[in-house]
Order: C-alpha cells, then sequence, then structure tokens
C-alpha cells in the first residue's frame, strides 16, 4: 500500500444526464486505470472526506486508479427525485454512463457497494464494453426473503426497518444504531458517530431514504447474473449482520468465473474495519484485470416484439390498397416511438417489428404506446417483452432471449404487453403495473415462463 499518496478534496463537478437530471461528480487519483466508484444510496461526495475512515478508503482507491465518485440522483449533491416519478434501473445506469462521459472515461473498473453494487452487475452485464472489472461488495442479488432466497430479510423486517427511517433518518439514535450494526470497528468512537448522523443528514432526506431502501427491498437480479462477463469480484465480511455471508456465496456462485473474497469481521461498509484487508486484493485483482483486451458479443438487452393481430381480416375487408396504407402509417409511427424510447429496430417481419433496448422500462412503456397507437388507427397489436443475453453479430440480434421475446408476444391478447418475470423484476420503481398471467410453456424454449400483463398505473384499474 502506498500510504504516502494524499488528496486534498478534490473540486465537484455536474454533468447532465439524457433525461435532464444534474449528478455531482469528482476524480482524482492518477493510477493507470480509471476507476468508477457506485456507493449505496447514502452519499455526499463532499461530506464523505470529513469522515475519516471514509477518506481513508477514497484515498486508497485513488492510490491506485483514477477515480470517478458521485452522488447518485436523489442524493447527496445531485439532483432531488420527483417520489411520483422515481428512477428507474436504465436512468441510474444513465448516471454511471453521464459521469463515465463527463471524466472521459472509456473503460473502467466498477467498485460498488450495497445496492450500488447491484447497479454496477446490471451495468457490466449490458455494457461490458465499458467495464474492464468489477467488485461487488456488501449486497446480495436480491432485497426480499424467498423461498429460493431465504437468507434476506423478512418483509416485517423491512417494513420495522423503514418505520425506523422515516420517524428517526438522521438522528443521532439511529446514527449509534447504524454505527453498532454497520460500522462495529468504528461504534466506541463518539465522534465517528456524530459525523454518522450528519452525513446521513448531508446524503438524503428521510423520504428520499425510504424510495431508495424500498426500491433496494423489491429488487431482485438473479436473471440478470449469468449475463455477466467481465471479471468479478464478489467480497464480503463473514460475520456481517446486514447482509449475510450466504448472499455473497450466492452472487458468486451465479456469475461465470467469479472470484469471492470472504473476509474477517462484520463491517458491512467497505470503508470500515480494517480497510487493507479489502483493498489490497481488490488492488491485485484490478490490476490483473487491467488491459485485457476482449471482444463482447454477449449483452444483457431487452427485446420487444409486435405483430399486428387480425392483419388477413383487416385486409380482406378494408381493401389491399387501404390496409396497406395504413400499415406504412403504422411502420413510420412505430419507429418514431423507438425513437422516443431509445429502442433500435431489428427486423420487421410482415406487420410485426422486433427492436432492442438497453433498459426494460423504456421498452415496456414504448410497447405500451405502440398498442395505444394502434387503437387510435382501428386496430390491435400485441407485444411480448423480455430480457436477457443476447448475441451481437453486427446488425443482427440472436439468442435464447430473442426466442423468449418472440414466444412471449405470441401469447399476448389483442391490446396487451406481455412481459416475463425478469422484466417485472428489474422495473422496480418504474411506476408500471403488473398483473399475473400465469406460467406457461413457450413453444421451443425449455421450462416454464412466469408472465405479467404490463399497464401504466392510469390504466391498472382496467386490468
Amino acid at each position: 500500500m502506498r500510504e504516502n499518496w494524499r488528496v486534498e478534496p478534490p473540486e465537484t463537478r455536474y454533468v447532465k444526464t439524457p433525461d435532464g437530471a444534474h449528478i455531482a461528480y469528482q476524480v482524482f487519483g492518477d493510477g493507470p486505470f480509471d476507476l468508477v466508484y457506485v456507493p449505496g444510496f447514502a452519499s455526499n461526495v463532499e461530506y464523505m472526506w470529513r469522515l475519516e475512515p471514509f477518506a481513508r478508503g477514497l484515498r486508497r482507491l485513488g492510490s491506485f486508479a483514477r477515480v470517478v465518485v458521485f452522488d447518485r440522483r436523489g442524493t447527496g449533491l445531485s439532483d432531488r427525485i420527483d417520489e411520483t416519478n422515481l428512477p428507474t434501473l436504465e436512468a441510474r445506469m444513465d448516471d454511471i454512463r453521464a459521469v463515465m462521459d463527463a471524466a472521459a472515461v472509456e473503460r473502467a473498473a466498477l467498485f460498488g457497494s450495497e445496492d450500488g453494487a447491484l447497479l454496477c452487475a446490471v451495468f457490466a452485464a449490458a455494457y461490458p464494453s465499458r467495464v474492464f472489472a468489477c467488485v461487488l461488495h456488501g449486497t446480495g442479488a436480491r432485497g426480499l426473503r424467498a423461498p429460493d432466497y431465504p437468507w434476506e430479510w423478512s418483509a416485517q423486517q423491512w417494513d420495522e426497518y423503514l418505520g425506523d427511517i422515516d420517524r428517526q433518518w438522521g438522528t443521532q439514535d439511529m446514527a449509534d444504531r447504524l454505527a453498532a450494526s454497520s460500522y462495529p470497528s468504528h461504534a466506541a468512537d463518539a465522534g465517528f458517530r456524530r459525523e454518522l448522523a450528519s452525513f446521513l443528514r448531508f446524503s438524503a432526506s428521510p423520504g428520499a431514504a425510504v424510495v431508495f431502501e424500498t426500491l433496494y427491498r423489491d429488487v431482485d437480479i438473479r436473471d440478470v447474473l449469468p449475463a455477466i462477463q467481465v471479471p468479478v469480484l464478489v467480497a464480503h465480511r463473514v460475520d456481517d449482520t446486514e447482509e449475510p455471508i450466504e448472499c455473497a456465496r450466492h452472487l458468486a456462485a451465479n456469475i461465470p468465473g467469479a472470484r469471492l473474497l470472504e473476509l474477517p469481521g462484520a463491517d458491512h461498509f467497505p470503508f470500515s474495519g480494517n480497510q487493507d484487508e479489502l483493498f489490497d486484493p481488490v488492488e491485485r485483482f484490478f490490476a490483473a484485470a487491467h488491459g485485457a483486451e476482449v471482444d463482447f458479443d454477449r449483452v444483457l438487452a431487452t427485446v420487444l416484439f409486435t405483430d399486428v393481430v387480425g392483419s388477413t381480416e383487416a385486409a380482406a375487408r378494408m381493401g389491399d390498397r387501404a390496409w396497406r396504407d395504413l400499415i406504412a402509417t403504422h411502420h413510420q409511427r412505430v419507429r418514431s416511438l423507438l425513437g422516443r424510447f431509445r429502442g433500435r429496430e431489428v427486423d420487421l417481419a410482415g406487420d410485426g417489428f422486433f427492436a432492442v433496448f438497453d433498459g426494460p422500462a423504456r421498452a415496456v412503456r414504448c410497447g405500451l404506446t405502440i398498442c395505444d397507437d394502434a387503437g387510435a388507427l382501428g386496430f390491435d397489436v400485441r407485444v411480448g417483452v423480455h430480457t436477457g443475453e443476447v448475441e451481437l453479430d453486427g446488425a443482427a440480434v440472436r439468442g435464447l432471449a430473442v426466442h423468449i421475446g418472440a414466444r412471449v408476444a405470441a401469447e399476448a391478447e389483442p391490446g396487451d404487453v406481455l412481459v416475463t418475470s425478469t422484466v417485472r423484476d428489474l422495473v422496480v420503481g418504474s411506476g408500471l403495473v403488473f398483473a399475473d398471467r400465469g406460467r406457461r410453456s413457450l413453444k421451443g424454449v425449455p421450462g416454464e415462463w412466469d408472465t405479467y400483463s404490463a399497464s401504466a398505473p392510469d390504466t391498472a384499474s382496467a386490468i
């Protein structure tokens, strides 16, 4: 470790995301590669330098990398969120891309903790060409206990915790309890506990804290894990009471080629406890991965298929010329909608589109808008949406996820947007509403698939 490396608190800058959010970020360090640190929701890029354990951790990262650190939207010095329009997964990934672009980072190592680590995992799966390695610290793939994921908090534990945040966020009492459970190595330090209480207040309001922890509770990225191709190190302390070690073991077991670093102690956050035990192997891991050039032909993507309902009957009723003119108008309008929602047309087979998106919420909203627009033209379409790993071959998109998306579309009712459980689990916070449409066998696709009909909130009562 290079103990002599020091840094004054760096200048805070701002970058504007595609949807207009201002994100506060800092750049420091002079190492041979770029590293983006993605914090949990509680962050403040300026106040972190006032807490010595945090500042020491940041200095250590800056001793071996050029570091970009930022406050996610709704936290710290970044723009506040509108609680009627919560940040979707793809919006939060846009924050990462925005600060990378602003800091002239082409390809970086990602280091994330808590729900920030989940963003790193999904970002690495969706944009492998921009990530050369990833460290996931103190997190799990799912926030809520389930029969096949028994280690996490129960719904009752989450309700109690969210109630505490609502009533006591930023109080000294809550900071003392958080220090004992998450920063036990520093819990006896009264000065640290006082600064921690201030840090909580400076990082987020009580309402924002409830929102972000609720999003963390409801997330489930287990279906994404097999699509991660970049080298991954999962780091966790074995006696962590916030996230049991089983969560880390599950992550490492389900990410291809991932390594698991089990550390002694109970400190939940990376900037707490014996930092050398964590950052020494992290530095070696990133150094080994840096410079490895890999061409990625597989990425995590969301596929959307549309199909016009009853086209043969409509053509017979209207006449071929009138029907062709109507469908030409439909195609023009669908292409405009794909542009609005950042989708890319891959193919047009007959009257139906095959498109790909880098975010599931945008794909679902695009599908809903396509259905509404077709209805205004006087006919129905059915839409299927699925998120999974696809192969890229020039402009072509292939793979099992493509077949699943097409089969889901074939199962949809007229005017319906049918999605898989993978899509539903990844759009937490989007405001979209889902009605269970049952488990189905999809022709030519192994296993059974849970399906859901999507709607916007204002149409949910009609389901």
